[in-house]
């Protein structure tokens, strides 16, 4: 077990919040602390504790540039216990064991978020804090690393539950998460200076890991980077796979751009089923049947608590998860009927700033596409203009083929997903898949609207829809033949409108 007894402290950190608990704490348990500066101030006023100054014999020096960067800290850290050599050396120079250190690092990405100019920057690269942190970790057999105020609740638990002491394990999982912390400080500060002569390198680090059953296929490993319990609280079912976190992203994604009462059944990163409506239960049941097949097995994501109703209407499909931001407890009853069903209620939903995707012996990186059309982005390249239902339902699919895999064709009518086609090679194909898959389910196209994805390089898109009763159109424009497809819609009578943004997604 590799039991370890925390006689000692050193306590040095940015933030304070919630460190008299620990502090209170250590007291408790007769551990020596040891401070200085602000951290001092704070920890006096709940226990005695020395100051690192008179430990050094060295006052902070720099402005405070310099002030824990002495053999008698380090050393104090650095030493192995079980080592005659270093025993001595402690012994000689007078130099205390520390046995738990808990610091925290100034705040770089959030000076450098905040427009603050390069000398603010500069300052606020932390030398002493990284060089404790790695120091601690570095000799975690004998002493244990806190390194951000988000593992003071784990803290307290270790210290309370093992009486003041810490295991091995223990020990290294916290320096684990020290190590991780202190590479990504780095990567902040190394892509910082690279953009100063517009030389940013990649580099990525997200903690926590999760081993997943398998990847993509059992034959597949996979690991999930990151922490769910951030955005989700799972209420109940099984362990989310690689497959389900796709769709779960995807789902999310989708639903971010609605707001009205939603709901949007997801397969394989694609919509197979969406509608709003001002009821909830109507909502549903006018996304379930865009196509009631492909729902099978599915993933179900709405923007609106779901109440007992809804959790009856949706309970007769077998699905593999549901996501919403509230349940009723009748609802909750009726979903957790099924055991291995998903439940995720939705803590928070943002989205990233950066999207990765890695490709050849590398990584590419683009913006997260954040643009959701309205009706100001809308303009009218026909004689006709759309009325004002068919503007809702061009916006509303135009939303959808944004989420949709390119080549994309979305097919709406009324707020409700009649059809798509995704993933196809040609556009044609697309809007051909997708009026089959309208006839399939008895939809008529008669008043619906069509939204692509990309521009049309011809106009036999507008044609089809045309001779299939489709009456408006929204795309994004810029072919060098757009005219021909507006040609067609005024000798059609069909409205079509532009919006200036493509919607690719590969």
């Amino acid at each position: 077990m590799n039991f370890k007894k925390i006689c000692s402290a050193l306590i040095s950190v940015y933030y304070k919040d919630d460190l008299d608990k620990i502090v209170e704490l250590l007291r408790k348990l007769g551990v020596t602390i040891y401070s200085t500066g602000g951290t001092l101030d704070f920890v006096q006023n709940i226990v005695d504790a020395n100051s690192v100054e008179n430990l050094t014999g060295y006052p902070s020096i720099l402005g405070g540039r310099v002030k824990t960067l002495h053999p008698k800290v380090f050393g104090g850290i650095l030493s192995r216990r079980d080592n005659e050599a270093d025993k001595k050396d402690l012994q000689t120079y007078q130099i205390p064991e520390i046995d738990l250190i808990i610091v925290d690092l100034y705040p770089f990405a959030e000076t450098l978020a905040s427009g603050a100019e390069h000398a603010e920057i500069i300052e606020k690269i932390d030398i002493g804090g990284v060089s404790l942190i790695r120091a601690a970790a570095k000799n975690c057999r004998d002493t244990l690393i806190v390194s951000s105020r988000t593992q003071y609740q784990a803290l307290i638990e270790l210290l309370e539950t093992k009486n003041g002491s810490s295991e091995l394990n223990d020990r290294l999982r916290f320096a684990a998460e020290a190590f991780a912390l202190t590479t990504e400080y780095d990567r902040h500060i190394a892509n910082y200076f690279a953009s100063l002569f517009n030389n940013e390198t990649f580099s990525l680090n997200i903690a926590p890991a999760k081993k997943l059953r398998y990847g993509e296929n059992p034959h597949q490993n996979g690991t999930f980077y990151g922490n769910l319990n951030n955005m989700f609280e799972q209420i109940s079912g099984k362990e989310i796979s690689y497959n389900n976190l796709l769709d779960i992203d995807a789902a999310c994604a989708l639903i971010n751009d609605f707001d009205e009462p939603t709901y949007a059944v997801i397969k394989h990163n694609n919509a197979c089923g969406c509608a709003s409506d001002p009821s909830p239960v109507e909502a549903w049941k006018k996304a379930l049947a865009g196509d009631p097949i492909s729902a099978f097995g599915g993933i179900i994501i709405t923007n609106c608590m779901v109440d007992r109703q809804c959790a009856e209407e949706t309970g007769k499909l077998f699905f593999e998860i549901i996501i919403a931001p509230e349940y009723s407890d009748e609802a909750l009853t009726i979903l957790k009927s099924k055991k291995n069903r998903i439940i995720l209620k939705v803590k928070s939903n943002p989205r990233p700033e950066q999207q990765f995707r890695s490709i050849l012996n590398g990584v590419l990186t683009q913006e997260t596409d954040k643009i959701t059309e309205t009706a100001d982005n809308l303009t009218v390249v026909t004689k006709k203009s759309p009325s004002e239902n068919e503007i809702v339902d061009l916006l509303f699919a135009n939303k959808l083929v944004k989420h949709s895999k390119s080549n994309a064709i979305v097919l709406a009518k009324n707020k409700q997903l009649i059809a798509s086609g995704v993933g196809q090679t040609s556009r044609v194909d697309a809007l051909k898949q997708a009026i089959k898959k309208a006839g399939d389910f008895g939809f008529s196209l008669n008043g619906a609207v069509m939204a692509s994805d990309a521009f049309f390089p011809f106009p036999d898109c507008v044609e089809i829809a045309a001779n299939e009763g489709i009456t408006s159109v929204v795309q994004p424009g810029g072919s060098i033949k757009d005219q021909e497809s507006t040609d067609f819609c005024n000798s059609a009578g069909l409205s079509m409108v532009i919006t200036g943004y493509r919607h690719f997604k590969h």
